[in-house]
This record gives C-alpha cells, structure tokens and sequence, in this order.
C-alpha cells in the first residue's frame, strides 16, 4: 500500500481553509485533485467530505474519518465511515489522503506506518478570499514534517497562480508506477 497525501496550501502562511471554505477559487487546482484521485480509494474528515458536491466524488471509494459514530455517509456501497485512524496502519489498499487539516496531521505527524510516501504539495501564490467568516485553518505542523522527511523528486508545475511538485518519504520504497501516474496526470493537466 502507498499513502498518498495531497494538498493545496497558501504560500508562506500554509492555510487550506478558512472556516469550513477554501478561501480561493481556481478551477485548475479542482481539476487535478479530480484527476489524481479519480479510481482511487480517499480518505477525508467529516467537513471535507460534506464540501464535496453531493457528498460524494463519482468513481471512488471514500472513506470518513470521524469520531461520530452514528454518521451517515451519502453512498453506503461506496462510503464508509472509520472512527479511528488506526484503522489505516495495516491498509492493503492506496490511499489517498484528502483532507482536513485534522487528517493531514493525524497522518503526517503520526506513526511511521501512516506517513505518506508520497505528498503532492500545490501552493497557491495569490491572495485569500476577503470576508469569509471562520478562523484560519492551516497544516503548518504538516509542512515542517515535509521539510524533515520528505524530498522533492519532481519539477515545480506552474498553472493558474500554483505551484506543484511531488514529495516523497526519505529512505522509503516508493511505487514508482504509482509516482509516474501521478506526474503523467499532472503534467497532462498543464
């Protein structure tokens, strides 16, 4: 199994949200998270998964990470909720890690069985939304672990005021069907 975590940060201050919104709005950065993820097996925390259109992405297995036990996902052949992030230690399956915040930093500052080996880091260059209503939500704990443990084994993919490269773990085996997949899908969407 590869656990694949994917993102998109607003440069220098490492902001994915603001309340429950993205606080910017670039149809591109939809776009490649769709492309890469399309077929695969995601995880995601109650708020993204209610952000997704229908609670539900087409062509996927989603699992939810949350601590309500009684939540009720909107495809129940597709969608499961998993109230613990043990469950993932021993996963047989890819996995792609799709956010929030709270699931990025379960995963990257976690156990070294549910680190990502592979991280696709967009930044966005330009500016945050005004007057959306919520505290900043940002990954900065996930950001200093990529700075650790992780080197960029990919160009800098420029679209649309974002930045994109690929990560991978130190010392780890990494798929590299999976790593040329997800390049071949980024640089198709250029």
């Amino acid at each position: 199994m590869t656990k694949v975590a994917i993102w998109c940060r607003h440069k220098n201050d490492n902001i994915i949200g603001i309340g429950s919104q993205i606080p910017w709005h670039v149809k591109s950065d939809f776009q490649r998270f769709r492309r890469i993820t399309e077929g695969q097996t995601i995880i995601a925390g109650q708020k993204t998964y209610e952000s997704f259109p229908g609670r539900t992405l087409p062509n996927r297995k989603i699992f939810v990470l949350t601590l309500d036990e009684n939540y009720e996902v909107s495809d129940s052949v597709n969608h499961q909720v998993i109230n613990s992030i043990k469950y993932f230690e021993n996963f047989e399956e890819d996995l792609y890690i799709a956010g929030g915040a709270s699931v990025y930093k379960l995963f990257m500052t976690g156990s070294s069985k549910l680190k990502p080996e592979i991280v696709v880091d967009c930044v966005y260059q330009g500016d945050i939304e005004a007057n959306l209503i919520g505290e900043p939500v940002d990954i900065t704990p996930c950001i200093e672990m990529l700075n650790k443990m992780y080197i960029q084994v990919s160009q800098n993919y420029e679209l649309d005021n974002i930045t994109t490269r690929l990560l991978i773990r130190k010392n780890q085996f990494i798929n590299q069907n999976l790593l040329k997949k997800i390049i071949q899908t980024i640089e198709k969407g250029m």
